[in-house]
């Protein structure tokens, strides 16, 4: 799956929610060296999700658009891209 397709989240900063504009995106947990497995994940139905590695609740919030978060700072960028 290609990166630019899927959005990626990280909880760097430690909070406790994440409002995110996507229902599938992929939780870094926090940013590089300190990541966790990049994981896939899918709220399907339901309006929030918790990363089973950070324990990360993320929310969906739909006057955000896709890719988008609330912090933005919660947005992960990859260098390599």
């Amino acid at each position: 799956m290609a990166h630019g397709t899927t959005p990626h989240f990280h909880n760097t900063e430690g909070l406790s929610q994440i409002e995110i504009g996507s229902k599938e995106f992929q939780c870094v947990g926090a940013l590089p060296p300190f990541d966790h497995p990049h994981i896939y994940l899918d709220m399907g139905k339901d309006d929030d999700i918790v990363c089973p590695y950070c324990s990360t609740l993320y929310t969906y919030n739909p006057a955000l658009g896709a890719g988008q978060a609330n912090p933005a700072s919660a947005l992960f960028v990859s260098d390599a891209a």
